[in-house]
């Protein structure tokens, strides 16, 4: 999870969305979107051929909503490609960006098993592709698959140190720092799986996450790729040492 930070910004993209919701643009996934949905590996095979047709994916554009706060939860989502944000709103308007979700992560468990009303929104940052599974298919795994079960747990204790790890980072006002446990949350093997050693991410887009100016995010990546833990690449970072990276930021928080 990423800081608890606010974003004064108005996202142009916003503009650019279809007129037509994700639920309208739905379709079935192909075989390739399938095989990088990762809790679909470790069910078993009878339960893959109930699950699979039950999934329906949309191709979002930049600005369009996931999921809004207060809407009552329909689906399980998950990131096929491109990267969403998570973030609410407070009493005087502003956006608090909560986390970004790249390929591979699937949110919103704990909303879909209380069947419970949206806390925050969910929005794409760029051309992504979204799938969901409805929230009855989601209990009814839950009900009848151990190895969903286990998945679903795993999520939940690896968001439960993450929170922890960003409530102590919240306390911490230098970017540098902000940067870094940002993006090792974004490379968290658990919780996006799909993502790999190469994150496809603009840096302005990571400033829109982080709550930064592109200039002062640039100049932390300059810090961290000059440390050896990263690597500015056409399009994208690179990560070349995780563990360095998070042992460095818990050992400042320390």
């Amino acid at each position: 999870m990423l800081t608890l930070i606010h974003v004064k910004h108005a996202s142009k993209a916003a503009t650019m969305s279809s007129p037509l919701s994700l639920h309208q643009r739905r379709r079935q996934p192909e075989t390739s979107e399938l095989a990088g949905i990762p809790w679909l590996k470790v069910v078993q095979p009878n339960e893959y051929e109930w699950a699979a047709p039950q999934i329906s994916v949309a191709d979002a554009e930049p600005g369009d909503y996931v999921c809004r706060v207060g809407r009552p939860v329909t689906y399980w989502f998950g990131v096929i490609e491109g990267l969403l944000k998570m973030s609410s709103d407070n009493e005087q308007g502003q956006t608090m960006t909560l986390t970004g979700v790249p390929p591979g992560g699937w949110f919103g468990e704990g909303t879909a098993l209380k069947r419970e009303a949206y806390r925050y929104n969910i929005q794409a940052l760029r051309k992504s592709v979204v799938a969901g599974l409805p929230v009855d298919a989601f209990h009814w795994l839950l009900d009848h698959s151990i190895g969903f079960n286990r998945f679903i747990m795993n999520q939940l204790n690896e968001r439960l140190g993450q929170f922890i790890a960003a409530r102590e980072i919240d306390r911490m006002n230098n970017p540098d720092q902000r940067v870094a446990r940002s993006l090792a949350a974004l490379f968290n093997p658990v919780l996006y799986p799909g993502v790999g050693q190469v994150l496809r991410i603009t840096q302005q887009e990571l400033a829109y996450l982080v709550g930064l100016s592109r200039q002062r995010v640039n100049e932390a990546l300059a810090v961290l790729e000059a440390q050896g833990t990263i690597r500015v690449e056409y399009g994208g970072l690179r990560i070349l040492d995780l563990p360095a990276l998070r042992s460095s930021v818990i050992a400042q928080v320390a």
